[in-house]
């Protein structure tokens, strides 16, 4: 076990490629390891089609979820992007501490190591 910290932020809306982002996520959990995930751009929109059972990735979305690693999603696309209510609905908390936008910077203060997808 390893005191690593990382957090990843998602951007993108692509399932094929947000499946790693989940995969990585779980991963650096199973290592005991710190690996949040935040949810940010057009990646939100996957918050509401992740939460469908028949949905693909739903299995791996509901494994993050419980374990504690969606840490949360950006305010101001959820707004813009007009998941607000699904994303709530989800229970994973809005981010927003830099004009709506969660900080990277906040997070490599803290110590993290910052993975983009």
């Amino acid at each position: 076990m390893t005191n690593q910290k990382s957090v990843i932020f998602a951007f993108r809306g692509d399932p094929l490629c947000f499946i790693h982002v989940l995969l990585n996520g779980i991963d650096l959990h199973e290592r005991g390891q710190e690996g949040l995930i935040i949810i940010e751009g057009e990646a939100v929109t996957l918050i509401p089609q992740m939460a469908k059972p028949e949905h693909f990735l739903s299995t791996l979305y509901q494994k993050a979820k419980k374990l504690g690693l969606l840490h949360g999603a950006c305010k101001a696309c959820s707004a813009k992007l007009k998941v607000e209510k699904e994303i709530e609905k989800q229970g994973i908390p809005f981010i927003g501490d830099m004009s709506g936008h969660p900080s990277m910077g906040e997070f490599i203060e803290k110590g993290y190591q910052i993975i983009t997808f």
